[in-house]
């Protein structure tokens, strides 16, 4: 995944979910934050950021922030871009063989998948989530509640009692980490809805990126302890 016109900046504060103050070319600017998460480990002030500039009349903010950098580390937070990530990488991997079709946003039940493929004689739906959050190298999900992400995981389970295939798929927006786990403290349920839908056979695989100023690609296989 690539991206143009990509500027340096400061993060200054966040007013809202939606908007950051950021500081670039010595101006104090509005941007848009293209994650409702907390995201308050990574959004610091005069934390060094990128953004990506538009010319366009029609939007109410000039940019867009996409990576910040945490220490040493530049952490992609556009959660916008997990879906685009995997939806690149699939295509060119070989855990699915002789990929047949791939839908995006497929409805299943009460809930819509991130993506619905056909790969031999095998139905699968799969749900991808961005991860930002990193504590010691460790990564986890997610870094606020998510009911949403908890139905998901319920409605996967059922996929498996009518003969598809399940996956979740955790990108997670740097490289260079330990592992992957749920983050308990911030949702319990969540966590245990992850360790039962495994069980049930939704398969749980976690993905790192190559995260650079203005590109971030799916790379290496991250180990899950649940």
């Amino acid at each position: 995944m690539k991206y143009e016109n990509i500027r340096r900046a400061k993060f200054i504060s966040r007013p809202n979910r939606f908007i950051a103050n950021i500081e670039i070319d010595g101006k104090t600017e509005i941007c848009h934050v293209k994650n409702t998460g907390r995201c308050k480990e990574l959004l610091t002030h005069n934390a060094h950021i990128f953004v990506q500039e538009f010319d366009s009349k029609i939007r109410k903010t000039k940019y867009d922030l996409i990576s910040v950098y945490k220490g040493k580390r530049l952490i992609n937070m556009d959660s916008q871009v997990p879906n685009k990530v995997f939806g690149e990488w699939v295509k060119n991997s070989s855990i699915f063989e002789n990929i047949k079709l791939i839908k995006t946003e497929q409805k299943y039940k009460n809930s819509r998948f991130d993506f619905y493929l056909e790969a031999d004689d095998k139905k699968i739906f799969v749900e991808v989530k961005g991860v930002t959050l990193e504590e010691d190298g460790i990564v986890m999900f997610p870094d606020a509640p998510t009911e949403r992400g908890l139905k998901h995981l319920n409605e996967l389970s059922l996929c498996i009692d009518e003969g598809y295939e399940a996956y979740v798929f955790f990108i997670v927006q740097m490289n260079d980490v330990k592992y992957f786990t749920s983050n308990v403290k911030t949702h319990k349920e969540f966590a245990e809805a992850l360790i039962k839908a495994r069980q049930k056979g939704v398969n749980i695989i976690a993905l790192d990126c190559d995260v650079k100023e203005d590109s971030i690609t799916a790379m290496n296989f991250v180990e899950i302890k649940l």
